[in-house]
């Protein structure tokens, strides 16, 4: 083989070699998520886990992507994925007409409704239907959510407090600095899951009725249908509820 010969077929490689090498990091699906929401996104041991996680790992193996996943406050996911530090938001994150404006989201992957807990010392008290409505009731809410929109705009002859995680709202709740706390329906799960809240008693009685999808970056129709698509998959074999039913051994029908 002449040398010049040799010489173009080891630059060709060489160059292929380099350009698998810069678009590894396009086999990655960088996920976002907020592990502050049991059973869809939380840490055990120091391990992210629950709902999402368990969802994205077998979405990224249908994609035939490497599953990255990057630990964001709440009110950080949607500016990180605008900014493409992220692809996806995976995290438990409710289809509403303000974020469809900043996001594009997938098809749901689950229905869920806003539900209050109160402390189990209320129960005679506050269980009642309608209790959550009298005036002076004081409702807590976790910021930015689609609890926070509900009390503003559902509740208001009530004094709303919000907190920015929902720790901080439990933490109120069994002080007494709050008689509700308004979140989604997997945190009643949670409590109905744990020894750890035997103080405090869940509704279940939706509020409201929610979607729950995956956000992508506006506009990035290519994933998006790549992530439908898996879905579609997860649905169809058994998978998805499969991982749901694991977390999930409450159910709760939404809007029956």
């Amino acid at each position: 083989m002449h040398n010049t010969t040799r010489r173009v077929i080891h630059s060709l490689i060489f160059a292929l070699v380099l350009l698998t090498a810069g678009n590894a990091f396009a086999d990655d699906l960088v996920v976002g998520v907020n592990p502050e929401y049991q059973p869809l996104a939380y840490k055990e041991d120091g391990k992210l886990t629950g709902i999402e996680l368990a969802t994205a790992a077998a979405t990224a193996k249908l994609l035939n992507k490497q599953l990255v996943l990057k630990e964001l406050a709440w009110e950080d996911l949607i500016p990180a994925l605008q900014r493409g530090e992220i692809d996806v938001v995976m995290s438990g994150m409710s289809i509403t007409s303000e974020r469809q404006k900043l996001v594009d989201f997938s098809n749901s992957y689950l229905q869920i409704g806003q539900m209050a807990i109160i402390r189990m010392a209320d129960l005679s008290r506050l269980a009642p239907p309608g209790a959550i409505y009298q005036p002076g009731i004081r409702i807590g809410v976790e910021s930015d959510t689609t609890g926070e929109s509900y009390a503003k705009t559902s509740l208001t002859e009530t004094a709303i407090k919000s907190f920015a995680t929902p720790a901080g709202a439990f933490k109120a709740l069994r002080a007494g600095d709050v008689d509700f706390f308004i979140h989604d329906a997997p945190t009643s799960w949670k409590i109905a899951q744990s020894n750890d809240y035997g103080d405090l008693f869940a509704l279940y009685r939706p509020l409201t009725q929610e979607s729950l999808a995956w956000a992508v970056k506006k506009g990035n129709q290519p994933l998006l249908a790549e992530l439908n698509q898996a879905l579609s998959t997860l649905k169809a074999n058994g998978k998805l509820k499969l991982i749901q039913d694991h977390w999930m051994p409450v159910k709760v029908h939404v809007g029956q």
